[in-house]
């Protein structure tokens, strides 16, 4: 019987990128599940214009991965026979040579439960190179385990059994487009910083910073120039590899003006989202309750974000990474 292939992506406010994902993505799936966590930009207009999508609704108000996963997956299984599923966000796309990689080919003959990794190759804002990232499980040849994680932040994609089979993929890279608008980069990061603190309030302020900031410290004699392949054969097919659509008004300032409604601003003074003009970015959005935000930083709390930035590519000496203990433990930041 033959293998159906499944890609899962939860979407919220995406038209930056969603067009050229959904343009790669039907090269090679048979459906795309969108679950579209309200959308208010178009997101769901341009979803309903590709055949092979399949739009579900995720109606929390949360930022909950576990529960949007399990809406997916759980949509994916109502597709009878072998699926094989694919978990890409919407700024990621496979590399073109999955149209005829013998990888590829070999993953839709594996044995049910088999997890595949895949390699982050990421988009520099220049345009013109990229780094690699780390290998992560995106793909799983499904067997009806169960995807039983529980953090809100950061989890699995896919179900994940201790004994499953683990292939990594060397030929297929996965591009990801985050960097590439790197102040809507920063603004994701800075919501997420602030979801930490409300979902991991145990978390300390060192661990945050150095979660969210690992982009800083990358050398950039690890860019390498993007294949022209890459470009050249997407174009073949009407796709415009290169051309990014940035956005002025990012939506997730806003989500984080609401955190600072909802729980006060002072909640986030340790942590690195007090870099930017609140108070601008209110009139923006047009949040009268925050038209004057504050800036709780203390003192200490500034000058040990400091001491954070400027040891941020240090941590691979002894000296640097007991310091970050000292200030955990000691200073409890």
């Amino acid at each position: 019987m033959t293998t159906t292939i499944i890609c899962l992506t939860p979407v919220r406010n995406e038209a930056w990128i969603l067009d050229k994902f959904l343009q790669a993505t039907s090269l090679w799936a048979d459906y795309i599940i969108i679950a579209d966590q309200m959308s208010t930009d178009g997101s769901r207009e341009i979803a309903r214009k590709y055949p092979k999508v399949i739009l579900v609704d995720n109606n929390s108000i949360e930022y909950d991965e576990p529960e949007r996963q399990k809406l997916l997956i759980n949509e994916a299984r109502k597709i009878e026979g072998p699926r094989l599923l694919i978990t890409l966000d919407a700024d990621e796309m496979f590399t073109p040579n999955i149209l005829h990689s013998e990888e590829w080919k070999n993953m839709l003959q594996s044995k049910p439960g088999t997890i595949f990794k895949f390699q982050w190759a990421n988009i520099a804002p220049d345009l013109k190179h990229f780094w690699y990232g780390y290998y992560f499980p995106w793909g799983y040849m499904d067997d009806g385990y169960e995807h039983n994680y529980n953090n809100k932040l950061h989890n699995y994609r896919i179900p994940f059994p201790v004994d499953a089979t683990t292939v990594e993929i060397s030929e297929i890279k996965v591009i990801h487009y985050q960097f590439t608008d790197w102040n809507r980069m920063l603004s994701k990061h800075r919501w997420y910083q602030c979801l930490e603190v409300i979902n991991y309030p145990e978390k300390s302020a060192v661990d945050i910073y150095r979660q969210y900031h690992h982009m800083d410290i990358i050398n950039r004699n690890e860019h390498v120039l993007i294949p022209n392949d890459w470009v050249l054969n997407y174009e073949k097919l009407g796709i415009e590899l290169l051309n990014i659509r940035k956005e002025n008004k990012i939506w997730y300032d806003e989500q984080t003006l609401k955190l600072f409604c909802e729980y006060g601003q002072k909640k986030f003074h340790k942590i690195d989202i007090w870099d930017v003009n609140w108070s601008e970015i209110s009139k923006q959005w047009g949040s009268q309750n925050l038209i004057s935000v504050e800036n709780p930083q203390t003192i200490k709390d500034a000058l040990l974000l400091s001491w954070l930035r400027k040891t941020q590519n240090k941590l691979n000496r002894k000296f640097f990474r007991r310091m970050d203990r000292i200030i955990k433990n000691v200073l409890k930041f």
